[in-house]
């Protein structure tokens, strides 16, 4: 062949698979062909298919009395939700033993408990009889407690996924199909809310669902539903304060570049303030009453942490016996003044200069600051700052992946603990497989360099090592908590990392426009 004829179809050929990559004609055009619409019901259906899956296997406390676990406390609170006052749901009575797993979430949760409980009692009424049912077990019992969780992921979450990709897509100028559909795989086959949620069972789907549909509202300039969401979120679960310094930065910011911005403040006060009136009407007619589900709500007789949770308070507890050299109040005046100062540098830079992407990476240092240094923080905590990572998985694909292998590794004593090793195992493969098979321009190959793949292969080797030790050699007698420990440290190192990371990848939002400015009068 001629040089020429061979320079020309050389040329052609790379036309042809840039085509093919702004078409979404990859490994994914098999999903996307049919329109983005059509990519997330499949996906979504096999979520759905995914966490039917790991509903199968045990857990939280199954089958371990007296006090069981979370899938106890849960149908618990369905009970008595449904046979006492509503004034009493929070208030230890003869019939109301707070001891056995009282309602230590705000009153949205308790409102959720009661329909759940409606319809659980509608087939299987002994299921939450009064008394009777403590420790309830059958496997009809089990199953409809498994789809209140599957239906409230399905009617609550995934929606709000779908209008967050949406809204962010929509902003974004060159988004191909196959990012799209990529990104919503990665939001909604998130392992670890997977296993809590379906697995450990809880229902952090709601109050996550409703802080996804806060924030794309936020991204499409619907303030006023965003703040009625994020009300919501906060009323579920009051974890979902993780987020409460990025609404209001990010809000704020906004508000104070506006024509009139005390009025703006004072619309987006007057939602907030409305929505928690209503949720909290039944309690706020008695001080006593409303101070009761206060006092519940914020469970400091446990200690600043428990369990071996990877962040600041535990991990350091190993040189510095904090519970020992200060008194409870002490801890909590600490763990404020280092929860506020280390998310205060994010609120700043947004309150200075609002913008859309520093929004989500102000979502992530905040709920980052509250994990590492908050009061009372349990494994589960973790999904908080995973929901933002995940939700900036186009631009941050390394920081997606590396903080999901983290944060999943993180709870793999609590999940052992459940007996839900195997789904762990899958939901892991599965994830390496997505994150693998990821578009191109959404592999980070670009970004990432020699100390980012050193520090993962590091992070990798020990992790696989603490793995093979835990299933195969018992701990010694004089520490048997060691490999919990180990992991806990491990973890710690990379969430700390992340935290500088992402808090200056923040930051340089700001010389952004600058640069562009130069560029222009170069030009």
């Amino acid at each position: 062949m001629p040089p020429m004829a061979h320079k020309e179809l050389k040329r052609k050929t790379e036309k042809i698979n840039e085509g093919k990559d702004v078409n979404g004609d990859d490994g994914w055009f098999w999903i996307v062909h049919k329109g983005i619409g059509a990519a997330f019901i499949s996906i979504a259906v096999f979520g759905f298919l995914v966490r039917l899956a790991v509903s199968v296997h045990p857990y939280s406390g199954a089958g371990t009395p007296p006090k069981y676990g979370d899938f106890e406390a849960q149908r618990h609170w369905m009970e008595i939700t449904l046979h006492l006052p509503i004034k009493d749901w929070y208030t230890n009575t003869s019939s109301n033993d707070l001891s056995y797993w009282g309602l230590d979430y705000p009153p949205l949760t308790a409102y959720q408990s009661y329909f759940h409980g409606l319809f659980l009692r509608f087939f299987l009424p002994e299921s939450v009889a009064l008394f009777s049912s403590r420790g309830h077990e059958s496997y009809f019992g089990k199953l409809l407690m498994r789809w209140t969780v599957l239906s409230s992921d399905a009617l609550m979450f995934f929606p709000a996924v779908f209008y967050f990709v949406f809204v962010y897509h929509a902003g974004r100028k060159n988004s191909h199909k196959s990012e799209i559909a990529w990104h919503i795989a990665m939001i909604l086959l998130n392992p670890c809310l997977i296993l809590i949620d379906h697995g450990h069972f809880q229902y952090n789907c709601i109050s996550l669902g409703l802080t996804v549909g806060a924030i794309a509202s936020v991204l499409s300039n619907n303030d006023l539903t965003a703040c009625f969401l994020f009300s919501l979120a906060l009323n579920h679960k009051q974890m979902s304060a993780y987020f409460a310094p990025a609404f209001f930065s990010h809000l704020l910011g906004k508000c104070l570049r506006r024509p009139n911005p005390l009025l703006e403040v004072l619309k987006l006060g007057i939602v907030v303030l409305g929505t928690f009136s209503l949720i909290w009407w039944p309690y706020i007619d008695s001080k006593e009453a409303f101070l009761q589900v206060l006092s519940r709500l914020a469970p400091f007789e446990r200690g600043i942490y428990e369990d071996y949770v990877a962040n600041f308070w535990c991990t350091t507890s190993v040189l510095i016996k904090w519970k020992r050299l200060f008194t409870t109040p002490t801890l909590k005046l600490l763990s404020l003044a280092a929860t506020i100062s280390t998310c205060l540098p994010s609120m700043v830079q947004q309150i200075w200069d609002p913008s859309k992407q520093g929004f989500l990476y102000g979502l992530l240092n905040s709920a980052f600051s509250f994990y590492l240094f908050s009061f009372q923080v349990h494994e589960k905590s973790i999904l908080l700052p995973l929901l933002p990572a995940s939700l900036l998985a186009i631009e941050e694909p390394f920081l997606h992946n590396w903080m999901t292998l983290s944060a999943l590794f993180s709870m793999f004593p609590l999940l052992v603990r459940d007996k839900l090793v195997l789904p762990y195992i899958a939901l892991l493969a599965l994830f390496s497989l997505l994150n693998h098979a990821a578009p191109i321009r959404s592999r980070g190959t670009t970004g990432t360099n020699s100390l980012r793949s050193f520090v993962t292969s590091f992070f990798l080797l020990c992790a696989l090592i603490l793995h093979a030790v835990y299933f195969t050699m018992p701990a010694p007698d004089r520490y048997p908590f060691l490999y919990e420990a180990l992991i806990m440290l491990l973890c710690f190192a990379q969430f700390v990392s992340l935290a500088v990371y992402t808090n200056a990848k923040q930051w340089m939002l700001l010389k952004r426009p600058i640069l562009v400015q130069k560029e222009k009068k170069l030009l």
